[in-house]
């Protein structure tokens, strides 16, 4: 892996396009304004990665020609900020970053766009009542998050490099075999082995199941010893400069496998690798869910098969957009990152679950995760 692109520390700052684009939709939803709390939105927009901030951003230019784009944050911060958040914001250091944001506002009036599924109940109450009248609050939820499904050519970076560590942890620790290690010995040792070849977390905490446990589709990785001749999933993804990656793959652990878990092992793998041939810019992700799923439903699976086709990765392990039967309706377009991850669970017997992250590209897609998808046995 190149050293550079593993380091955990993120010495690139998001472009100012990003703000532009933002305060383009402001104006399309008749904002003058919008305060962003959400903290990865706050880490999209500025580079900010502590645990305390706001931003406002302006639709337009203030009275004195100044763009109203503002960063708030608390004193713990301020050298953090100082060195990660673009000169283009007005840094202010505040014991309350509500009532701060609050009085920058104070000569002004129009409609405030807040982010409905962020901001809670109490500060909303908080932030009227600091408010000059002058001012509407307008609950806009998804406005950054809309921005974020479309990822540049430096986030599909990160998260090509999170995919290629992920890949690169899972193969050394297979190296020592699954049968006779518990289920949560697999998962402790993988994401030890993540950080220790650098990245700076795991996606989510690893799922590693095996035999009947694995027909629940979140398991949880128990003390139990994996034994022989069953099939076993590992659902595990990295996190580097703040992007995740997410990968599945099931494997043998003997050769004495049951014909009935080989037969759905491989209506999964050919549903999943259909998903991938499929996966490109122009369907919706109802539509593309929508075909994967008519496959497993001929083979007499359809009600083994309750969850998503997918879903969008990037700074969240699930974010937009959504491939699902009630997912996104919009057109899939390029620049999204998607996993791409058909299931069976039988219940008490056996389940599969198959996973690529992808990014679709002009004509197609662009597989991050390369792990082989052949059973392959694992002891």
């Amino acid at each position: 892996m190149n050293p550079d692109v593993m380091s955990t520390t993120d010495t690139t700052t998001p472009g100012i396009e990003r703000v532009e684009r933002l305060r383009e939709s402001l104006r399309e939803r008749e904002l003058d304004a919008v305060l962003v709390n959400d903290l990865t939105n706050v880490r999209y927009l500025t580079g900010f990665s502590g645990s305390n901030a706001l931003v406002l951003i302006g639709a337009g230019e203030s009275a004195s020609g100044e763009r109203p784009d503002r960063f708030f944050t608390d004193f713990r911060y301020a050298t953090q900020s100082s060195e990660q958040v673009p000169d283009a914001f007005a840094h202010e250091i505040a014991p309350n970053l509500l009532d701060a944001a609050a009085r920058s506002l104070a000569d002004g009036g129009g409609r405030l766009g807040f982010d409905d599924a962020a901001l809670t109940v109490a500060d909303h109450t908080r932030l009227r009542e600091k408010l000059p009248a002058a001012w509407e609050l307008v609950a806009c939820a998804g406005a950054v998050r809309a921005l974020r499904a479309i990822k540049d050519e430096g986030e599909i970076a990160h998260i090509r490099a999170a995919a290629e560590l992920a890949d690169e942890a899972l193969q050394a620790m297979l190296e020592a075999g699954l049968a006779g290690r518990t289920e949560r010995e697999v998962a402790i040792a993988l994401e030890v082995r993540m950080r220790a070849l650098g990245a700076e977390a795991a996606s989510f905490p690893p799922i590693v199941a095996a035999g009947a446990h694995a027909a629940l589709p979140h398991a949880e990785p128990r003390a139990e010893t994996i034994a022989r001749d069953l099939l076993v999933t590992i659902d595990w993804g990295a996190r580097i400069n703040g992007y995740c990656s997410d990968c599945t793959r099931t494997y043998a652990t003997g050769e004495g496998v049951s014909a009935q878990a080989r037969e759905v092992y491989e209506l999964v793998r050919s549903a999943q690798e259909e998903g991938v041939r499929q996966a490109r810019p122009g369907p919706t992700g109802v539509e593309l869910d929508r075909h994967v799923r008519a496959l497993i439903e001929r083979a007499g699976h359809g009600e083994h098969y309750g969850h998503g086709l997918g879903h969008g990765v990037g700074m969240d392990i699930h974010e937009g957009p959504r491939l699902s039967q009630s997912g996104s309706r919009e057109p899939l377009r390029a620049g999204n990152v998607v996993t791409i991850e058909p299931g069976v669970y039988v219940p008490d017997v056996v389940g599969v679950r198959i996973e690529d992250l992808v990014v679709l590209t002009g004509d197609g897609c662009d597989v991050l995760t390369k792990l082989p998808k052949e059973l392959t046995v694992v002891c």
